[in-house]
């Protein structure tokens, strides 16, 4: 289904400041050369719910700081209400997810450069093995 253009707005919005709190809070925590990218943030359309989607760098951190923004997202919804009170009525609930699309290319990538090739062989590719 469509977003609507009401969706797509708020999307950008929330988008937009998401990236300068969550990078705000990683340079004050301490995690310095960690970068967090917003790759992506879908509003469902009755505006409750906001999915985010990052993209973090260097991924062996990901796991680590998807899990303190999680802990920390009454706090992440405060700071970004705070932001966009002029803009939005009510601050939808945000749930974070980790955007491995660049891994999965990246994968994909190197499989074919090296000698492993998943056209000639797709059980090599982890989404495409029967379960």
């Amino acid at each position: 289904m469509e977003e609507s253009q009401r969706q797509k707005k708020i999307a950008s919005v929330l988008q937009r400041d998401l990236v300068d709190i969550l990078q705000k809070a990683a340079t004050q925590g301490g995690m310095q050369g960690v970068l967090i990218s917003v790759s992506k943030v879908s509003v469902t359309v009755d505006l409750s719910i906001g999915k985010v989607y990052l993209s973090i760098f260097p991924n062996n951190k990901a796991k680590e700081l998807i899990e303190g923004i999680r802990s920390n997202a009454s706090k992440i919804r405060h700071e970004l209400a705070q932001r966009t009170k002029n803009q939005l009525r009510r601050m939808p609930q945000l749930e974070f997810f980790v955007d491995d699309s660049l891994e999965y290319i990246d994968n994909i990538e190197k499989s074919l450069k090296g000698t492993d090739n998943p056209i000639t062989d797709p059980d090599l590719l982890d989404k495409r093995k029967k379960s």
